[in-house]
């Protein structure tokens, strides 16, 4: 009796599972060993891998293109910003002048106003009627209908004063807006610049020095070579010739610029971004181009790549965001980007987008 009491109490023997049993089993554990897994490893996130020096100079390419289009936006934006503040001058000078005007009719009004104040009025026929000398009455009654149609002149002309600067102001008024959203345009571009710059820069930073050096190299390549080669092929060949004066002139001012630093929003003498060079060399040839690649691009005839000619403006990339002088020979002069100085450079480096003749 004892002993079957001891042998209820034991915990009975469990047996081994096998087949589907067994399997499920074996699922269920693993489930649970990767949710534990999961749990003590949230929030810890997989460290990525650090880009390859391909990747970051990728990158860096694309920063400098992107930095140069927000750069040929800001140009646009400073020259649209450069007009509103003539045209707010000149208004504000405008409406000096109108005011000038103003003060003296109002000065001459008020001396007529004066005069006959003093000199007191009396009706026309009793005055005729008291004059010892009607005649010279009349004379004087004619003078005094003539100061009448004085001041009446007088006021229309203030009316009209009062009328236009008040227009003037207006129109100053709407020039003051579109000025400050020129000018808040103008600080978005610049931080979009410096911002792209300042990333490229940050990312160059994280090569070795033999990295840095091959990007420098394969940059000089898919933009001429360079600054040496460049001074090189100029010091040989001096400015090619153009058939055009005027062209001749432009190319001239190219290669004297040859090893400027390239500045964005530079115009020169001593710095250039792309369509600040072409600009100016088309200045000294005494032609008024546009600020920027995408109106430069329609200052001209547009012609085709086999028709280029010294002088020409060759375009690259679908935004029309880089511009060059062409100098023949498959050849230009160009401000590439910043750390690379104005140069002597193959057009097919980059994606030709279209030409325009100036001249």
């Amino acid at each position: 009796m004892a002993a079957h009491r001891r042998s209820a109490h034991r915990k009975p023997k469990q047996r081994p599972l096998t087949g589907p049993a067994a399997r499920t089993a074996a699922t269920l554990a693993l489930a649970g060993a990767a949710t534990a897994g999961s749990v003590t490893g949230a929030g810890a996130a997989p460290a990525e891998p650090a880009p390859t020096a391909a990747q970051v100079k990728a990158k860096v390419d694309r920063l400098y293109h992107d930095a140069e289009v927000a750069t040929e936006k800001y140009n646009g934006a400073k020259e649209k910003a450069d007009a509103a503040t003539r045209n707010l001058d000149a208004l504000t000078d405008e409406a000096a002048r109108r005011t000038d005007r103003l003060n003296t009719a109002r000065h001459a009004l008020g001396s007529l106003a004066t005069a006959q104040y003093r000199s007191g009025t009396l009706d026309p026929a009793l005055q005729l009627a008291l004059s010892s000398d009607p005649d010279a009455y009349l004379e004087r009654a004619s003078y005094l209908d003539r100061a009448g149609d004085r001041q009446t002149g007088l006021l229309r002309n203030i009316k009209r004063q009062v009328s236009r600067i008040a227009q003037v102001k207006a129109r100053a008024d709407e020039e003051t807006e579109r000025l400050a959203a020129r000018r808040t345009e103008l600080r978005e571009h610049r931080t979009a610049i410096r911002a792209k710059l300042a990333d490229a820069r940050k990312l160059l930073d994280t090569l070795t020095a033999a990295e840095r050096a091959d990007f420098e190299r394969s940059a000089d390549a898919r933009h001429g070579g360079g600054p040496d080669r460049a001074d090189r092929s100029t010091a040989r060949s001096g400015p090619v010739s153009a058939t055009d004066s005027r062209a001749g002139q432009a190319i001239a001012f190219a290669h004297g610029a040859i090893g400027k630093p390239y500045v964005w929003g530079a115009t020169g003498p001593n710095a250039f971004d792309c369509s600040g060079l072409t600009q100016a060399a088309w200045k000294a040839a005494g032609v008024s181009l546009p600020r920027t690649t995408y109106t430069q691009i329609n200052a001209g005839q547009r012609i085709p790549r086999s028709q280029l000619a010294p002088g020409d403006l060759v375009f690259f990339y679908s935004g029309i965001s880089h511009v060059g002088l062409y100098i023949g020979n498959g050849q230009m002069i160009h401000a590439p980007r910043p750390g690379a100085p104005v140069r002597i450079a193959p057009i097919d480096q980059m994606p030709f987008a279209g030409a325009t003749r100036v001249a």
